[in-house]
């Protein structure tokens, strides 16, 4: 079964420190939220920023605005936790992997090991993480008076959570998808299409989710008035990365709380997926000023770091600009951006 989300606790070594961080952890996890003060950065060290065309400048603004002014209000909170709850179906389990901590502390010639701990993701509705951002970013468009929303989808679990969201609220869906991956996820296409939504295949040379993206960001910008685009990766033009991260960061706050009541403590080292970046800051934002706790993120390695086949943008990319922000991104001598190679369409992303 496909884990979103998991980290382990490892018990009996010294934890290792992770390196320090260019910028200290925005104040935006607290319970009580105040957005009023310019505590939303554009950009994080030398990444992130809003490399976009003039024409989108005013919308990102207005977004931005959007999220300062309902995010922290009682009625939007009180209205997303709702629907997380019942809904959505949180909080998802803490579960305790016996089996697989027995396994490794078998393996081990010197009888130790980690307990493991799985934050059970998969058991939200729709089976994903991205349900959490999704339900938030379509709050907001619906305070912004966009009725129509686009999204574009690698494995079908974004557009699957685009799709029920909308459905719960009322809103039009259009999801983008690239040919191929529409074809090796026939039911999640099928599971949209029951839920109201259309999915647009999306044709060209590699027909996979880079390029789904494109197509639902032209379609956005075209229809400013009236559509919204759901961005469901932690990276791309302010202020999509800190609102994903925020709206993410429930899985974090869960884990912190959790851990507390089952042992006591915090969990040594978390582990987390990296593809577009979504699921790891979810999980880690809420440790991020707890210098005990490691934190480890698992990149696809595709065909191999040397083969030049693969979607490790974060241990091999360099630093470039691409979908409207700066981060590490895979490209060519020339600096032409390189395909990335995944057997999860849900990890094919040249940028982190």
């Amino acid at each position: 079964m496909a884990i979103s989300t998991s980290f382990a606790a490892i018990q009996g070594r010294p934890p290792v420190r992770p390196s320090p961080l260019r910028n200290p952890p925005l104040p935006l996890r607290h319970e009580k939220l105040d957005l009023s003060k310019e505590v939303i950065t554009r950009q994080f060290g030398h990444f992130g920023g809003m490399f976009v065309p003039e024409t989108l400048i005013h919308d990102l603004r207005k977004l931005e605005s959007a999220f300062r002014s309902f995010y922290p209000q009682e009625t939007f909170q009180r209205e997303l936790k709702s629907i997380l709850r019942d809904y959505v179906g949180r909080e998802s389990p803490l579960y305790f992997a016996e089996r697989l901590t027995d396994h490794y502390k078998h393996s081990n010639d010197g009888g130790g090991g980690p307990q493991i701990f799985l934050k059970r993701e998969d058991l939200n509705h729709t089976g994903a993480h991205t349900i959490n951002n999704a339900v938030a970013q379509a709050l907001l468009a619906a305070r912004l008076g966009k009725r129509r929303i686009v999204a574009d989808t690698g494995s079908g679990l974004h557009g699957l959570s685009v799709a029920a969201v909308c459905a719960k609220l009322g809103l039009q869906c259009v999801v983008y998808m690239g040919a191929k991956d529409m074809e090796k996820h026939g039911d999640e296409v099928l599971t949209m299409h029951l839920m109201g939504a259309e999915v647009r295949a999306v044709h060209s040379d590699d027909t996979l989710s880079t390029d789904a993206e494109s197509e639902a960001m032209r379609d956005a910008v075209t229809n400013l008035d009236s559509t919204y685009h759901i961005v469901g990766s932690a990276i791309g033009p302010h202020p999509y990365p800190t609102m994903v991260r925020e709206f993410q960061s429930v899985i974090g706050r869960e884990t912190r709380r959790q851990a507390m009541e089952k042992w006591g403590g915090k969990p040594d080292v978390l582990v987390a997926c990296v593809g577009r970046g979504s699921n790891a800051i979810g999980l880690f934002h809420e440790f991020f000023g707890d210098a005990d706790v490691r934190l480890v993120g698992v990149e696809a390695a595709g065909r191999g770091l040397d083969s030049g086949r693969h979607a490790a943008s974060l241990a091999t990319g360099e630093v470039g600009v691409y979908r409207g922000a700066m981060s590490h991104v895979l490209q060519d001598h020339d600096g032409q951006i390189v395909k990335p190679d995944s057997v999860s369409a849900g990890y094919v992303s040249s940028t982190c």
